[in-house]
């Protein structure tokens, strides 16, 4: 695996990212950045999993994103681990044109020619920042919490992008990809182990669903 520009020498420590949970949007807009979206009932479940999953780990440090729904997620792992739930803004959903839109193929904004200039590049990608912009301040979040975490665990609370693109990262593949195919589920674990600066292991897991149980290797 690539060693990120942002790490520094350190001892071992494993970085979890949590994925939030589910959020009731009954109007399914693209809600981004936008403040009032809560978790749903499902969603305050499958927070309260992830924390569950959790237990026995030597989790030392817990950061969220300062979005709702982040925040929200983190309580339970918070109340688990007593600990307190510092917010990190790096951890934060990336920005998007798109934002308070549906969006969705027939749908929404793509039937507005108005919005398709945003489209042009898949790759950067033109509609929002940029992949290699959020994996930046995503792998200089993960570092600062391992750092912070001195040999023990950190949480990171963020959102499917962030960390689906920090995976990749780390893991040394192009940033741009099929957004079908993220394996970054809802409440989903995706656990990072720093040695010595170093990102040395990827592991994911998905306790509201059928990766519960074991952190699998990637």
């Amino acid at each position: 695996m690539s060693e990120s520009e942002h790490t520094q020498d350190g001892p071992t420590a494993v970085v979890h990212l949590v994925r939030h949970g589910e959020v009731d949007n009954p109007r399914g807009i693209l809600y981004g950045r936008l403040p009032g979206y809560h978790l749903s009932a499902a969603g305050k479940v499958m927070a309260k999993a992830a924390a569950d999953f959790l237990v026995g780990r030597d989790v030392a440090v817990l950061r969220t994103s300062p979005l709702d729904r982040a925040v929200e997620t983190a309580r339970p792992i918070a109340a688990e681990f007593g600990l307190p739930a510092d917010v990190d803004d790096r951890l934060i959903e990336p920005w998007n044109h798109f934002e308070g839109m549906r969006f969705a193929v027939g749908d929404g904004a793509l039937l507005r020619p108005r919005h398709w200039l945003y489209l042009r590049n898949p790759f950067r990608p033109s509609w929002g920042e940029p992949y290699l912009q959020v994996a930046s301040r995503m792998l200089a979040a993960a570092t600062d919490a391992a750092l912070a975490a001195a040999g023990h665990e950190a949480v990171c609370v963020s959102h499917q992008l962030p960390i689906w693109v920090t995976r990749r990262s780390a893991e040394g593949k192009r940033l741009w990809h099929d957004p079908r195919r993220r394996q970054c589920a809802l409440g989903s674990v995706t656990s990072l182990t720093f040695d010595g600066g170093r990102i040395t292991k990827v592991a994911y897991a998905e306790p509201s669903g059928a990766g519960s149980g074991q952190l699998a290797g990637a």
